[in-house]
């Protein structure tokens, strides 16, 4: 099943390093956000990632081009043909599929572009800058429960994120960004079926957490699974501050060895 973690953001919320890089390359102790949001996918057997690329795009494919060797010791053989011998073993055994959705696209017209690339009827969706101590396992059983096109994950923080409205575990109304929140916010780590295809558009304005969502909802194919666990958002400097002190202590989305 594949993983689609949306990457191409500008972070102007976050100036004094997205400057310089992509946000989903700005690190959390030595590694990029990016890598700690793979690890909990992968902890649970998901592998296989397609990231939306736009922003500084490149510096992310040069990451994951020299992987191995920035994260190994190794020999290179100079001249003609050059030979390189990494010493370790590659802990990771992903597959990860890096395309350009454009500079300029919003969510909703970064997930459609990727359409191409999904082979199953189901698919995850989460954006790059979201920590959680989450059970994936669980909330694919959840989503392959109840029968819906879609299923958000559910947190509960006051903050500028869109505001669900719950009854029992189905969303009546989705709104995006309210001036105040109270209960559940959206937390990102969404599953899908490719159905969901046909609430978004190629052009590059179609906002995911807008039209499309709102209107999954209203037609009452959008379903919340709560996580009353670890959250945080990396989308400030001062958020930034946190999960770097939190990974130098008892980091709660740390659940691989």
């Amino acid at each position: 099943m594949k993983v689609v973690i949306l990457c191409g953001g500008k972070g102007t919320r976050m100036r004094e390093e997205t400057e310089y890089r992509p946000k989903p390359m700005v690190q959390i102790g030595n590694r990029p956000i990016l890598w700690h949001i793979m690890k909990i996918y992968a902890y649970y057997g998901f592998k296989d990632f397609i990231i939306c690329l736009g922003y500084k795009g490149d510096m992310i494919k040069e990451y994951f081009l020299n992987y191995e060797m920035m994260n190994n010791d190794f020999t290179i053989q100079l001249g003609t043909p050059k030979k390189i011998d990494v010493h370790g073993n590659n802990e990771e055994d992903w597959n990860v599929s890096l395309i350009d959705t454009g500079e300029e696209t919003l969510t909703g017209s970064r997930v459609k572009r990727i359409e191409k690339y999904i082979d199953d009827n189901t698919f995850m969706l989460t954006y790059g800058d979201g920590l959680a101590n989450i059970n994936i396992q669980e909330l694919l059983k959840f989503h392959k429960s109840h029968g819906k096109i879609g299923t958000v994950t559910g947190v509960q923080r006051s903050s500028q994120f869109g505001e669900i409205t719950i009854e029992g575990e189905q969303i009546i109304e989705f709104n995006e960004k309210p001036d105040t929140t109270e209960g559940f916010v959206s937390g990102g780590f969404f599953v899908f079926n490719k159905e969901f295809f046909n609430y978004l558009k190629m052009d590059e304005n179609c906002i995911l957490e807008r039209e499309p969502l709102e209107n999954l909802a209203k037609d009452n194919e959008l379903m919340v699974y709560r996580n009353k666990g670890f959250w945080q958002c990396v989308d400030t400097y001062r958020e930034l501050e946190l999960v770097n002190n939190l990974w130098n202590s008892d980091p709660p989305w740390k659940i691989w060895k």
